[in-house]
């Protein structure tokens, strides 16, 4: 686990590689936030955006009055704001009431990290102004988030195979620090892939896209930090309609997908046809998997396994 300065460079890099970055030595970039790449205005609040690469940085600045609710919540639906806030404030207050009631203030010079499932305020009689690196598709009109009803969209779902053997090995503090570094840089990897986080779950993670090829390409991501991080992933990408409730989704393609992340072998991704179909323009290679019966289920599916390799061949 990286625990000192090199390590934790050499962890970056790491997430770098995973990414296609063409250099593995960090470049330093700038950008002043007083011109912004992006400007995204919504009643009483102005985000400015620079994007450094991997990271999006933005100055927000809100209005006495404004609220996620009231001025957010309509553009981009739900009923609470879910997306992960990580910022520090630079000046004024703010305030979120989270799901389960709990309610927090943030003042000047206080850093913060807010879980999805809140609403948001300023507090006080004077414009609340931060910076944000975590979050920001909240402001931009994720064309997913938050919306009711049925869409299609495609799951990922990512597990850490023989997770207890491998507590059993090294104890539950390295366990822990291993687990919250491998979650740290999955969720790097899903928001360049421009997936939202779904939920945990226990010792993988599930995420939606608006396409396969950016599922399927942060699924390889994801393999391979964990490569470096001595640990073997598997993964199942499938598409399919789900009701959409919140942050939640809901239907069986989420159970369809998690049936063919079960069925894959250690550091394997598999997807179902449907996917390596809508996946094909993308010039993606697979192999065929076989016919699979998947537990309650019905029938057989055909399920193909990811490669890439350059010297795949299409089926």
């Amino acid at each position: 686990m990286p625990r000192d300065p090199s390590e934790r460079t050499a962890a970056v890099l790491t997430i770098r590689e995973a990414l296609g970055e063409d250099s593995l030595v960090p470049e330093p970039r700038a950008k002043n936030l007083g011109q912004p790449d992006q400007t995204v205005e919504f009643p009483r609040l102005i985000v400015q955006k620079v994007d450094l690469g991997d990271i999006t940085v933005g100055l927000l600045k809100s209005e006495p009055g404004w609220r996620w609710y009231d001025d957010v919540r309509p553009r981009v639906g739900g009923d609470w704001c879910e997306a992960r806030h990580v910022g520090v404030v630079l000046s004024g207050s703010f305030g979120v009431t989270m799901r389960d009631g709990t309610k927090l203030e943030f003042g000047p010079d206080d850093a913060f990290e807010i879980p999805s499932g809140h609403d948001g305020y300023t507090i006080g009689d004077e414009p609340c102004v931060q910076i944000e690196w975590t979050g920001l598709r909240a402001f931009t009109g994720f064309s997913l988030m938050g919306m009711p009803g049925r869409t299609l969209v495609t799951l990922l779902f990512t597990d850490i195979v023989d997770s207890t053997a491998t507590a059993a090995r090294v104890g539950d503090a390295a366990w822990r620090d291993l687990l919250s570094t491998h979650y740290e840089a999955t969720r790097t990897v899903v928001e360049h892939y421009h997936g939202q986080e779904i939920n945990t779950t226990g010792d993988g993670l599930l995420a939606r896209f608006d396409g396969p090829a950016a599922a399927i390409h942060c699924a390889a991501a994801v393999r391979q930090t964990a490569e470096r991080e001595g640990i073997a992933i598997r993964a199942g990408v499938h598409v399919g309609e789900v009701e959409v409730v919140g942050k939640d989704v809901r239907g069986i393609a989420v159970h369809e997908a998690a049936r063919i992340m079960s069925a894959a072998a250690p550091n394997e991704i598999l997807v179902s046809d449907t996917t390596r179909a809508l996946a094909r323009g993308s010039k993606l290679k697979f192999q065929p998997a076989g016919a699979r019966t998947l537990k309650g289920l019905e029938g057989e599916w055909e399920l193909f396994s990811y490669v890439d390799a350059d010297t795949a061949e299409a089926p």
